[in-house]
């Protein structure tokens, strides 16, 4: 059922082995027979993790709901485990068998959480479990990545796992994801314009790609659709976004904000027009 650690795997180091190591025994000690799978995607199923700039994503599969008392037992373990994680922490979905083949659209999921929900987590933590369910645009792009290069840390393996996830469902949960880009641009550039490269990768020649790698296929492409998306200034973004991510240092926008509006709208827009 279990596969072992390797640095192939994801560029894993002692930290996040530890951390994966830990977060299995909790799961196996809490869920006991009803999990059936723990599945890593993300920048560490695509061999890009960064640990000052990256987060450690997995998802959980069960065949039955858990119950209140679990959720809240399984987070307060997550809790004790995300102290150990990078500065962007853990993020985890808990999502039922069923929903999974054939696969369900948007998906729904019995448990979540990041840092962003760490405060709400730690104040009222029955309240949150009770009410932390529903349905996840995200999932799809998630479980996309899980069937192309995800790692299974426990259980079944993915082909049997996961259904195929329809293009339908994939195209809209990337465009959920990135319907606010130009105004998030100024707010985390990095992450915007990478996420709009691999956008438009998917939508142009249907490559499912990490971050890093969307901004490197972008530049590759300078000469197929440099004109359309006014690569002189537009390249220039995508190189320091790509440089930034890959060397975990701070993009400068250096009074560029309209700039880097404007190609974020033009990615968006082309993104849109590619599929």
């Amino acid at each position: 059922m279990k596969r072992g650690l390797e640095k192939s795997d994801g560029c894993f180091d002692a930290r996040v082995s530890e951390i994966l190591e830990q977060l299995q025994t909790a799961c196996l000690e809490i869920l006991a027979e009803n999990l059936l799978g723990i599945y890593v995607h993300g920048s560490l199923a695509f061999g890009c993790f960064h640990w000052e700039i990256s987060d450690i994503d997995v998802l959980l599969v069960t065949e039955q709901p858990p119950l209140q008392a679990e959720k809240e037992a399984l987070l307060k373990e997550l809790l004790a485990i995300n102290e150990l994680c990078p500065p962007k922490g853990l993020e985890m979905s808990l999502v039922l068998e069923r929903y999974l083949e054939p696969f369900c659209y948007p998906t729904p999921f019995e448990l979540h959480y990041s840092n962003a929900h760490q405060r709400n987590c730690e104040e009222n933590l029955e309240e949150y479990c009770a009410h932390m369910n529903g349905t996840d645009k995200d999932l799809a792009a998630h479980i996309m990545v899980i069937r192309q290069v995800g790692i299974t840390l426990y259980g079944r393996p993915i082909g049997e796992m996961f259904g195929k996830v329809p293009k339908e469902a994939y195209l809209d949960s990337l465009y959920y994801d990135i319907a606010s880009a130009a105004e998030d641009v100024i707010k985390n550039p990095v992450y915007v314009i990478c996420n709009l490269c691999r956008v438009l990768a998917y939508v142009t020649d249907r490559l499912v790609l990490s971050k890093a790698e969307g901004a490197r296929w972008l530049q590759c492409q300078a000469a197929r659709l440099g004109e359309e998306l006014s690569f002189q200034e537009g390249l220039a973004f995508v190189k320091e976004a790509e440089e930034s991510y890959r060397n975990s240092i701070p993009f400068q926008i250096n009074g560029r904000e309209e700039q880097l509006k404007e190609f974020a709208e033009k990615l968006s827009q082309a993104c849109w027009r590619s599929s």
